[in-house]
């Protein structure tokens, strides 16, 4: 049987006035952001459309038009531990536009009188300044120069009208990320002789949010499209996959949340005037999770997340890594941060996400100093003992990256019988072939010792070398699993 196409199945779409442009049109902003958006359209006053733009020279955006800019959003997960599957059709984009092929159709929507948002996501190295980009450029190629003619163009035809000022809500991963895309706003006005009275207008008129944004979005599911499209009894082009959890928190001086009223409809949006505590939560929680236990659960045997939330003892080292050793040392209520803490179990056992354990040791060093070694060094100046759990995973970190040989850009493991890639910076990886083979105490100092890897000399807290070295000797002489057992039952 030919299953219809999704623009069969919904053929009636409703009018709304477009409020919110979107510099993005890939597969995380719409199962994240414009899935909430469509979800406001349906349960509060919010009535306003989506124009996704394709910011960039290369790709394609036939398919939304194909699909008259409809699309499933499918969440499956754990909620409450009990498997939660949740399918949605957005019906809220208007359309998508191309900056670069169709110039005059993207400039024409600053000057749209409803327009109040501008979303954005335009990966890590989108948000940079580029002085080479020119106003007169159609359009320029930075991110940052887009958005500032743009928001150029309509502060002149709406003449500095202040009630025609945009939102900006980037979710690019980066620290302040609306601070940072202000800043560079500021500079190529600047650079572009552009007058006072816009930069006042920019000042009074717009508010440039700071955002962090936490889901899983796994997109087009390739081995399952077919069996979950007879499943639908429709077919979708731009079908997106992803988990149930969501966190959007929303950092501005001005208060904003009346117009996107995403509580109304029990979204799980923050408004605050400081994100950085919710930035500390998942780092250390979520991410230093992840950290604290997967090159342990490798050397254990395990190759996924949720293959080692199935193993008793490396589903209770985590845990007791997360309550015991992480939560102590955070500001956020504890009912926050136990609550938190659970979703995230949830999502490690997420059963719809392989997520590969050798995938997450990607530049292991780096992720430790960022996300462990806060609460590492925290639990030791607030308690004046070491965190059991921490400190055998730096021990693990230093078992994992156990080689002689750089191949092909990575040094190579073994773990039994087979070989696994180490991959990180080059430095780092000369480092461990050149003292890895080291006796477990000398290895261990060395380690700790290097202020490279960790900004600062570990070994100057008490007890550290002797417990790592320790751990390190008994993975080594027992191997990891049967350490584990020795150092945690």
């Amino acid at each position: 049987m030919t299953l219809k196409a999704i623009n069969e199945i919904v053929t009636e779409k409703k009018q709304r006035p477009v409020k919110v442009v979107q510099f993005g049109e890939g597969n995380f902003l719409r199962a994240f952001a414009d899935y909430m958006i469509d979800i406001l359209n349906e349960e509060t006053d919010f009535n306003g459309n989506i124009v996704l733009l394709k910011s960039i020279r290369y790709g394609s955006i036939s398919r939304f038009e194909e699909q008259n800019n409809l699309y499933t959003v499918y969440l499956r997960g754990l909620e409450g531990g009990k498997e939660t599957v949740k399918k949605r059709i957005v019906t809220s984009v208007e359309k998508a536009v191309a900056c670069y092929e169709s110039y005059d159709e993207y400039t024409e929507l600053a000057k749209i009188d409803t327009l109040r948002f501008v979303i954005s996501n335009t990966t890590e190295a989108g948000i940079v300044l580029d002085l080479n980009d020119k106003l007169e450029m159609t359009p320029p190629d930075s991110y940052p120069a887009k958005l500032t003619k743009f928001l150029y163009e309509r502060y002149t035809y709406f003449k500095g009208d202040k009630d025609k000022g945009l939102i900006i809500l980037p979710v690019e991963l980066i620290d302040d990320n609306g601070k940072e895309l202000y800043r560079c706003v500021k500079v190529l006005t600047k650079a572009w002789g552009l007058e006072e009275g816009f930069v006042k207008w920019l000042e009074e008129a717009c508010v440039f949010t700071s955002t962090l944004v936490d889901r899983i979005v796994t997109g087009d599911p390739k081995d399952e499209d077919k069996a979950i499209f007879e499943e639908f009894g429709y077919e979708d082009g731009l079908l997106v996959t992803g988990e149930p959890f969501a966190l959007w928190v929303i950092e501005s001086d001005k208060d904003i949340s009346d117009e996107l009223p995403f509580g109304k409809a029990g979204l799980p949006v923050i408004f605050t005037d400081n994100h950085k505590p919710y930035k500390q939560r998942k780092v250390r929680i979520l991410n230093g999770a992840h950290t604290s236990f997967v090159l342990a659960s490798y050397l254990a045997g395990n190759d996924y997340v949720g293959e080692s939330m199935d193993d008793e003892t490396m589903f209770g080292f985590m845990k007791s890594t997360i309550f015991d050793e992480v939560i102590p040392t955070l500001e956020l209520p504890e009912s926050d941060l136990i609550e938190f803490a659970e979703a995230v179990i949830d999502r490690f056992r997420n059963p719809f996400i392989k997520h590969s354990l050798l995938a997450i040791s990607l530049n292991s060093v780096s992720k430790w100093k960022a996300r462990c070694m806060p609460s590492f060094i925290e639990y030791i100046n607030r308690k004046g003992s070491l965190p059991k759990h921490l400190t055998f995973s730096l021990a693990s970190l230093i078992a994992f990256y156990n080689g002689a040989e750089i191949k092909d850009g990575a040094l190579i493991g073994k773990r039994n019988e087979s070989t696994y890639e180490i991959k990180d910076d080059m430095s780092v990886l000369e480092f461990f072939a050149e003292n890895s083979s080291l006796p477990a105490k000398e290895l261990a100092e060395k380690v700790l010792s290097e202020e490279a890897f960790w900004g600062q000399d570990l070994t100057k807290y008490e007890g550290v070398s002797e417990a790592v070295a320790s751990y390190l000797g008994d993975i080594r002489e027992l191997g990891m699993r049967k350490a584990l057992e020795k150092n945690f039952g």
